[in-house]
């Protein structure tokens, strides 16, 4: 008995370790064919890092008050990014609020899309009065842009950062039922889907099994692509003052306070507007680079 439990155990061992060279192969692949997309997994996976380990790490309570210097210049001492108009160590408040930073901008993106992407799948399957029915709904949410859909969410509803996130998620519903709608009617009308309705398949069957997994490449490609829009709106957000309430630090409330102090402590604005910049990049390149490899349009091209 323990003999045939050891055997099992190796051969799990050996799937794991054999997935490893496709894994690397992949990587080579895709960085051939996009170098950018390299270097923006590369900045995301740094970000995320800050994003976990930044909380352990900061030197300072984000809140703490006479941590620093009134407008102390960033330099090699205590306070390596200065300190803000209320004596806050800024460093301390970069890592803290990267983690809210990009957590909104995921779980805002992956959420939007992936109830847009619902409805598509629905929408296009069932077609007719059912699609009619949604698309109207879409087409209501698309004409209002992003940024002023979300402030409308915002001043019915609680600030918190739950409450950011569903103002951000409910303009994106739209991104992803197009996207996702679009590939439902190419792939219901193919022959295996067709088959599968022939031999009795039930709806959900058809939809989970043979339809969903065709649209899993364009729907990670708009989500990636929109989790920069995302960390955007938040910051946007956040320097309006619709954001998560202060004193709790995030990069757009951070923008917001640098505001009135411009001409007195720049650095103030210059940090995490650098680090929203490296979000934004990253994820937009990740998805046109995620567009180029996963489009099978786009595969010939160099």
């Amino acid at each position: 008995m323990a003999s045939i439990e050891s055997t099992q155990n190796r051969d799990v061992a050996n799937i794991a370790l054999g997935r490893w060279p496709i894994f690397w192969r992949g990587l080579r692949r895709f960085s051939r064919r996009s170098p950018l997309g390299l270097i923006a997994i590369a900045i995301i996976l740094f970000l995320i890092l800050m994003a976990i380990v930044g909380p352990f790490v900061a030197p300072y309570d984000p809140l703490e008050l006479g941590a620093a210097e009134k407008f102390s210049n960033p330099g090699w001492g205590e306070n390596l990014l200065g300190g803000d108009n209320f004596g806050r160590d800024v460093l301390s408040r970069i890592l803290h609020g990267a983690w809210r930073s990009l957590v909104v901008g995921v779980i805002a993106s992956v959420a939007g899309t992936l109830v847009g992407g619902i409805l598509g799948l629905v929408s296009a399957y069932y077609g007719g009065r059912t699609d009619a029915i949604m698309q109207r709904f879409v087409d209501i949410l698309m004409a209002f842009p992003v940024i002023i859909l979300a402030l409308a969410l915002l001043t019915a509803l609680d600030r918190s950062m739950n409450t950011l996130i569903v103002a951000i998620a409910v303009p994106f519903i739209p991104y992803g039922a197009r996207v996702v709608r679009a590939s439902t009617l190419v792939l219901k009308e193919t022959q295996y889907v067709e088959a599968a309705r022939a031999i009795g398949a039930s709806d959900i069957r058809v939809i989970l099994r043979h339809i969903a997994p065709g649209c899993f490449a364009p729907y990670i490609v708009v989500a990636t692509g929109l989790v920069g829009v995302a960390i955007i709106t938040e910051s946007a957000l956040g320097f309006l003052g619709l954001g998560i309430p202060p004193p709790t630090p995030t990069w757009g409330e951070m923008l917001s306070n640098a505001l009135t102090n411009l001409l007195f402590a720049p650095y103030l604005a210059v940090t995490p507007g650098v680090f929203i910049t490296l979000a934004v990049f990253s994820f937009s390149v990740l998805g046109d680079s995620l567009r180029d490899v996963l489009d099978p349009r786009l595969r010939g091209r160099t």
